[in-house]
């Protein structure tokens, strides 16, 4: 059964509400292992750029599927 377009976007959201939590502990992390020491704002910022980055590649990879798989 086919995914809609509806479900390719709630399940990208999901997957990248995950990733975002995770992005934020990953920065904070390993970003002081190479010196760089960035402010909240600063890495909330760089979230969301991310997140409609990965929205973006998420929902069209699985509308691809979808589509080449009909």
């Amino acid at each position: 059964m086919a995914q809609t377009k509806k479900q390719s976007a709630l399940e990208s959201f999901m997957n990248i509400a995950v990733g975002f939590g995770i992005n934020i502990l990953a920065n904070f992390s390993i970003f002081p292992f190479f010196g760089w020491v960035i402010s909240i704002e600063q890495n909330l910022l760089i979230g969301v750029i991310y997140t409609f980055i990965s929205f973006a590649r998420s929902y069209f990879l699985r509308r691809f599927y979808n589509w080449k798989h009909k």
